[in-house]
């Protein structure tokens, strides 16, 4: 059995009638398929996880559209259909795209759509943060030798 199964529960849809608050709680932390003598099994989950597969399913046409274009690297391409890639400098335009490759991958692997909208939200909030000015200030660090104890009031 792959991991990807092990997310799926299986209950028989006398256990939904008998135990609804059980069967909702189980299908709150993953998806629960529901068994049916007459008629076909039904999959229940919360609202977050299919979200997030619908981000997923999104995201996968995206790089699909990607991979179809065959002109400039990986960075350049995934540029025209990530636009908020623009604010990144080259290097990190390239890195961007090979690890939300990389995550993608792992997401349908796993059958887990956090790791691929996790590391799409990660990069797109950092490129906002930049277009917006954020991180061009030098930091000031604090040399530990010289930091001193001050009394609680």
């Amino acid at each position: 059995m792959s991991t990807a199964d092990l997310r799926y529960r299986t209950r028989r849809s006398s256990d939904l009638s008998k135990h609804p608050a059980e069967v909702f709680a189980e299908a709150e932390d993953h998806p629960v398929t529901v068994t049916r003598r007459d008629g076909e099994d039904l999959v229940l989950m919360s609202q977050r996880e299919a979200d997030g597969r619908a981000r997923l399913l999104n995201f996968a046409a995206q790089l699909i559209t990607v991979t179809l274009d065959d002109e400039g690297s990986l960075g350049e391409r995934m540029t025209k259909a990530f636009p908020w890639m623009l604010a990144l400098s080259l290097s990190d335009r390239e890195t961007c795209a090979q690890e939300l490759v990389d995550a993608a991958r792992a997401s349908f692997a796993t059958n887990q759509p956090h790791l691929a909208v996790a590391e799409l939200t990660s990069w797109r909030e950092t490129a906002a943060a930049i277009a917006a000015g954020l991180g061009h200030d030098d930091l000031e660090w604090l040399d530990l030798d010289d930091v001193q104890t001050v009394e609680r009031p």
